[in-house]
């Protein structure tokens, strides 16, 4: 009984962090309301809240959030915003680079990190109309509805 007690104890950081794999980055600041899609899961972002790829995040149309992923790379989201991390790999030892989004409407800042230095063909953000090719900097992304309609 002891042996297994003693292993529990040794293996529980371990089972702790190996749920931590599939983060990708984490909400750092939040204006108003904003959330994090999980599998169709909506829940309401607060600093800490994690990031995994595939989520969808999204801000009120009175709502703001900042989000910091492994490698620096900072996403700041205005109001009525909608992007979905479709690919994040981020392995610099094993030159495993990789980061996807899509952006539905709203307007982003993104200050670049380790992924677009390393490896700045790897950086792609589709939006409606088309896709940018990141080139490690800090830019501005603003989508508009499409035809003049109603927001998606």
């Amino acid at each position: 009984m002891f042996r297994f007690i003693m292993m529990l104890i040794l293996l529980l950081p371990a089972l702790a962090s190996a749920g931590d794999q599939d983060v990708i980055g984490y909400v750092k600041t939040v204006s108003g309301s904003a959330f994090v899609i999980d599998s169709g899961k909506s829940v309401r972002a607060v600093p800490g809240t994690p990031i995994k790829m595939g989520n969808t995040l999204k801000t009120s149309p009175k709502g703001s959030m900042g989000v910091t992923f492994k490698d620096n790379t900072v996403m700041s989201f205005g109001p009525d915003t909608v992007l979905t991390v479709d690919e994040y790999l981020y392995a610099p030892g094993k030159d495993n680079l990789k980061f996807g989004t899509t952006a539905s409407r709203g307007s982003i800042e993104v200050v670049s990190g380790v992924i677009a230095r390393l490896k700045p063909n790897s950086v792609r953000m589709k939006t409606p109309t088309g896709t940018i090719g990141i080139r490690g900097t800090r830019y501005l992304v603003k989508v508009e509805p499409q035809d003049g309609g109603e927001k998606p």
